[in-house]
């Protein structure tokens, strides 16, 4: 259905309009009557006795409103069901009950969660042009990796041109367009649907094998980013987080959040700037969740700031990657100047660039943080010296290939609050040794010495073809005919040619 827009002309929902109606449209209705009339000819000579035309609210991505809202404390919303209400009722009102109780639920509810959107998503400009889509999105095919047509182009990355000559396909990230895959040899970087193989299988398959043999180039910029300062920032980050904190300028932390009965609320990495001056960084699509979760618990003495958007953030993965940081950047980037999990500022083109060795691909590299007018002047540097060293970009799809290939888990598929660091094998990440009680170790305490009740384990198939089956996640895992789990994550590996899986196994 081509949805229209019920109140275009107005602010807001008149206060007097409950249960209104509008007037009839026949010519909005007319197609849709021609088709019943094709498959109900006697429709042709029924009539109609009444002719209701109303409103109905779809969200941007016609999944629920549920949770905490962000802005205040104790206020919980159960709405926007996409005419699914009534069907939904039960389940959605005995969660929002849980989650008002108990101000957590130790549910996978990330794709209902209201803080899974943003500022812009509430423009009266966004709203408008996305709701036209919504509707159809609700009785259309669900593609895999469908992406919406309307309401793009909200944030543009500062080399969005020059990613797109280089032949980005892009989708929509946090707002961000984000490049989803390169094309290669004269494809369109168009998606074609699919839920068999994908029209850009080549380009990944591409992409994924030179990152492993030579470099590649990911941009980051999307990455929830958020700065903590103040006497109190270090002891509160040791409450707030199960690992053990670093207070030291450049070392950096890979860490949960928990809430109170164990549950994985957050999978972030944290970095000491100075001295109780932290950086915390998670994923793109969590960026209002993972705010509002520290703000939560964070002492109001500690200054908090969201600086997502001063920074953009370039990826450069790879064997090459130290070849081509020292030719950009100068020579200190051995294991012994530059060692894994530290950071440091370095220069590049006398612009001063923070430079994090990690790597969410599972190769040696560094993610470098530049100030957002600066970091095309950046980009350009690390592709023109780059090519000596067969440097590709990289995009979204090669990176959750890579990770998977390196067992690196994602908040929201692998790893939410229905799971504890226990079952997703990150018990590496928890300190029982540091002198806090951080949020979630009296839970963790009780379930260190018993059995978990499911176990997360990486699965492939024998018979292995790309997109054949197409895994993608809640496939049921089964034993001798018996289910024993589902996945969480679903891909192909070019590089070991084999369909891959993470699931959890009960």
């Amino acid at each position: 259905p081509n949805a229209k827009n019920a109140f275009k002309n107005l602010d807001k929902i008149p206060n007097d309009f409950s249960f209104g109606e509008f007037p009839e449209d026949f010519e909005h209705f007319e197609p849709f009557l021609s088709a019943a009339i094709k498959r109900l000819p006697i429709l042709e000579k029924t009539g109609i006795r009444k002719f209701f035309s109303g409103p109905e609210s779809f969200t941007p991505d016609t999944n629920y409103l549920l949770g905490e809202v962000p802005e205040i404390r104790n206020f919980y919303v159960c709405c926007g069901f996409n005419s699914m209400g009534i069907a939904t009722a039960g389940g959605a009102g005995r969660v929002t009950a849980e989650w008002m109780m108990n101000g957590s639920i130790n549910e996978d509810l990330f794709n209902e969660d209201i803080r899974r959107f943003e500022k812009f998503h509430s423009s009266k400009k966004f709203i408008m042009e996305r709701v036209t889509e919504t509707l159809g999105d609700l009785y259309g095919m669900h593609w895999p990796y469908k992406q919406h047509k309307t309401s793009r182009n909200q944030k543009l990355l500062p080399y969005h041109e020059e990613l797109k000559r280089a032949g980005a396909c892009f989708g929509a990230v946090a707002g961000y367009e984000r490049p989803m895959w390169f094309a290669i040899n004269g494809t369109e970087a168009k998606y074609e649907y699919s839920y068999n193989y994908q029209n850009w299988y080549p380009s990944v398959e591409y992409e994924t094998i030179n990152v492993r043999k030579n470099v590649g180039l990911f941009d980051l910029t999307p990455f929830s980013k958020f700065e903590l300062k103040g006497p109190k920032a270090h002891i509160e980050l040791q409450r707030i987080c199960a690992a053990n904190i670093k207070n030291e300028k450049g070392r950096t932390t890979y860490t949960q959040m928990l809430n109170k009965d164990g549950g994985i609320e957050a999978d972030l990495t944290v970095v000491c700037l100075d001295q109780n001056y932290f950086r915390i960084i998670s994923s793109a699509a969590v960026r209002e969740h993972d705010k509002h979760h520290i703000l939560k618990h964070l002492d109001p003495d500690v200054e908090f700031k969201d600086v997502t958007e001063d920074y953009a953030c370039l990826g450069v993965f790879g064997p090459k990657s130290r070849s081509l940081m020292i030719d950009i950047a100068g020579k200190y980037f051995d294991n012994e100047d530059f060692p894994f999990g530290t950071s440091k500022n370095i220069k590049i083109v006398n612009i001063t660039v923070w430079a994090q060795r990690l790597s969410y691909v599972g190769e040696l590299g560094w993610e470098l943080y530049i100030p957002m007018k600066n970091a095309k002047i950046i980009y350009e540097k690390i592709i023109h010296e780059g090519q000596k060293y067969q440097i590709c970009h990289a995009g979204v799809h090669a990176m959750d290939i890579l990770r998977m290939e390196k067992g690196y888990l994602h908040w929201g598929h692998d790893i939410t609050p229905e799971e504890n660091p226990f079952e997703a094998g990150l018990k590496f990440t928890v300190s029982f040794k540091k002198n806090v009680d951080f949020i979630g170790k009296e839970a963790l305490t009780k379930k260190k010495n018993h059995q978990p009740q499911k176990k997360l384990a990486m699965l492939t198939l024998k018979d292995s073809k790309p997109g054949f089956p197409l895994l993608l996640h809640d496939e049921p895992i089964l034993n001798e005919g018996k289910i024993i789990g589902r996945t969480t994550s679903g891909n192909y590996s070019f590089n070991y040619k084999k369909n891959m899986a993470f699931g959890y196994i009960n």
